[in-house]
């Protein structure tokens, strides 16, 4: 039997899109761009460049670490997982 790797793995992706969908939603909440995020990110000390975030979101494959940085640079304090 063929070994399935975890970022293969269809649920994986599904909770990927999840956090995609997510931190694209937030953006578009609060009417800002990737280069506007790229400016916020950097006050809280974070180098990111937009083609970078940009990859990141199309891709949807980023750690929590930076949808927690992204979301907290943006002025996020809750989040709603479902409808």
């Amino acid at each position: 039997m063929p070994v399935v790797k975890y970022k293969d793995e269809p649920t994986t992706k599904a909770y990927e899109e999840k956090a995609k969908n997510l931190l694209k939603s937030e953006l578009k909440r609060r009417g800002l761009t990737y280069a506007q995020l790229v400016e916020k990110l950097a006050a809280i000390g974070v180098e990111e460049t937009e083609r970078n975030i940009a990859n990141k979101v199309s891709r949807g494959g980023f750690t929590a670490a930076f949808l927690i940085q992204c979301l907290v640079a943006i002025g996020c304090t809750a989040i709603r997982l479902s409808d």
